[in-house]
């Protein structure tokens, strides 16, 4: 009997994540078309088999489209790569293209909607659980809420990869899959507008909430079971089971609620909100939300900042949940991030070499940027006296790393009896070519050299409450000004800026004692809705850097693409042992800030599909 493609491949889909294969198989094409029934499940299968069935949920989780290291921040004004052949590098310098787009998310995220899409045809005729009534209704009640927030989720990132407008004047989206394609559908779809895109992410949002928990915790009793699955005879045991500690990790309430209150950011940002239908007030509103769940700035985490990603942080080790991240993946003992990025003389590559450019948007400790005159920054002994954040992100010339001295200038290390120039800048293949090494995300206790390697737990988050405050603060400051609440949340734009650099530390002398006209350049902005708006982004891109934000954060904001990265040369006198700075210039951006903007549609679809307009600038 013949067998569909659709069919097969529906097979491939699920049965073989779950046997941890991928899909790129090698049969003749006779297995293609017509492949032994003892290898191969139809779609009614799955409805008595529910750990294929589960395969398609599965499959749309390993499309999830979040980086564990720093990969788009080396195609911005915040660092570059020594990585010759990257493509982000050759994206920054000129290669970037509809048909060389190293940003696309057009397939990853299409894939996942597909699997989703499938996965709620059927979700509800499943056998999850058919001798318990309640426990089958938990079930299908969970996987659907997933599948929703994943659908809304995957929509999202196409939107900041590819939303943008046609040359017809209109702001587009990407066509709105909510059915399952096989092979008689038609694959030549019109984009949607741009606004309807956002409506549906808000409507699967909105029915992944309905269906979900707020978090996945363990309950005591059964009198905290919710009355729908009371009434069918739910007990505590099997409701913990679908809805307790062991789906952790999974897409929950208080995920949905934050993806909302992405998207509506992206919406109210400057590229999109002429045609998105999403004001400022109501993508502050939307943050708000999220944040009122932790009780706003009370649950603020002190540490937030740094110590998720620092190996003082026992919760990592030990598996409870981290106060700053909102949504993490598993964590993953390994080494390597710091075999990508330490220096060379610890036995790493370097690849990620943040940018003066980012290093000069830290302020000096008392708040002032450094181009203040008042601010007492000295450009021949630059980092002293600054933002305690910046050593805590960046190895610069002359600090310690795992007890080491790292010398990124021109002249040797003394490591012992041996003089060490491996770090310096531009000296071998794997040194830095801004003067600069990356801190932030690595772990000083792990050792990647082969021989005495040491590999340590690792968390990659997904969501941060930081990424969320600051996300209100840009949208209310916007709507209302520095101070502005009118609905009440209980605290403004001004409010979490305050908290976020009084937790950097800022306001203070060196000895970290408050300074008596404390944080007067954050009080200057608080009077000045323009000069608010630059300081949060300003503070934004120091929180989230290195976390992939940057290049989107650019976009969306309309700011130049194309600043020339630059770095820091250090020279020592050998006489006097004075050292010497000076900036340099290490790499020309050449992105057409006219179009560039927004992604391209990939060229591929374009010619495939009549229907498909190109964003304009793109060919």
């Amino acid at each position: 009997m013949k067998r569909s493609i659709i069919k097969y491949g529906l097979y491939l889909a699920t049965a073989l994540p779950l046997m941890g294969m991928g899909t790129g198989l090698l049969c003749s094409c006779d297995d293609m078309f017509e492949p032994a029934d003892e290898n191969y499940r139809q779609a009614e299968d799955m409805t008595e088999e529910s750990k294929y069935a589960h395969g398609l949920l599965i499959y749309a989780y390993d499309r999830l489209p979040y980086q564990t290291t720093s990969q788009t921040d080396v195609a911005t004004d915040d660092a570059v790569t020594n990585v010759t052949n990257s493509a982000y590098l050759n994206m920054a310098t000129g290669t970037w293209a509809s048909d060389n787009n190293p940003v696309s998310e057009w397939d990853r995220c299409r894939d996942g909607i597909q699997y989703v899409n499938l996965f709620l045809t059927i979700v509800e005729k499943v056998k999850w659980a058919p001798s318990a009534a309640s426990k089958q209704q938990m079930f299908v009640d969970r996987l659907k809420g997933e599948a929703f927030g994943l659908r809304a989720l995957f929509n999202y990132y196409l939107l900041m990869a590819h939303g943008g407008y046609a040359d017809d004047g209109v702001l587009y989206g990407i066509p709105l899959l909510l059915k399952p394609e096989d092979g008689s559908s038609d694959f030549n779809q019109p984009r949607a507008t741009f606004a309807e895109c956002v409506k549906q992410c808000y409507a699967d949002c909105d029915s992944a909430m309905a269906l979900l928990p707020m978090d996945y915790t363990e309950i005591a009793s059964a009198d905290e079971i919710p009355a729908k699955y009371q009434a069918l005879g739910a007990n505590a045991s099997n409701y913990n089971l679908v809805f307790g500690n062991k789906a952790r990790n999974l897409l929950s309430g208080k995920v949905a609620e934050a993806i909302k209150a992405q998207v509506a950011l992206l919406a109210a940002s400057p590229a999109f909100r002429e045609q998105s239908g999403v004001t400022s007030a109501e993508a502050a509103t939307l943050a708000a939300n999220v944040l009122k769940r932790i009780g706003g700035l009370q649950g603020f985490d002190p540490i937030g900042n740094k110590d998720w990603f620092k190996s003082s942080y026992k919760t990592m080790i030990e598996g409870s949940e981290i106060p700053e991240i909102l949504w993490r993946a598993d964590r993953s003992k390994n080494a390597s991030q710091e075999r990508e990025n330490f220096p060379p003389t610890l036995y790493g590559q370097g690849r990620v070499n943040p940018s003066q450019n980012l290093v000069d948007a830290f302020p000096m400790r008392s708040g002032l940027p450094i181009t203040d005159p008042n601010s007492g920054y000295n450009p021949q002994d630059p980092y002293a006296n600054r933002d305690l954040r910046l050593a805590d992100m960046v190895i610069y010339n002359g600090q310690t790393f795992r007890k080491s001295e790292i010398i990124t200038g021109t002249y040797p290390a003394i490591h012992g009896e041996k003089a060490e120039t491996d770090d310096n800048i531009n000296s071998i293949s794997t040194s830095t070519r801004t003067g600069y090494y990356l801190k932030k995300l690595l772990r000083e206790d792990v050792s990647p050299l082969s021989s005495s390697l040491i590999e340590q737990q690792h968390i990659y988050p997904r969501i941060r409450y930081t990424e969320i405050f600051l996300a209100y603060a840009e949208a209310a400051n916007d709507a209302w000004g520095p101070k502005g609440d009118p609905t009440n949340v209980g605290f403004t734009a001004y409010d979490v800026i305050k908290a976020i650099r009084e937790r950097a530390g800022l306001g203070t002398n060196e000895m970290g004692l408050p300074l008596a006209e404390g944080d007067a350049y954050l009080e200057a902005c608080a009077a000045d809705q323009a000069k608010m708006t630059d300081l949060i982004h300003n503070e934004r891109r120091i929180e989230l850097c290195f976390e992939n934000k940057r290049f989107w954060d650019l976009r969306r904001w309309m700011m130049p693409l194309n600043e020339t990265v630059k770095g820091m040369k250090v020279d020592r006198n050998e006489a006097t042992g004075e050292l010497t700075y000076t900036v340099i210039e290490v790499e020309d951006r050449k992105y057409d800030n006219s179009y560039q903007c927004y992604g391209p549609i990939p060229k591929s679809e374009i010619l495939k599909w009549s229907k498909l307009k190109q964003n304009k600038g793109w060919q």
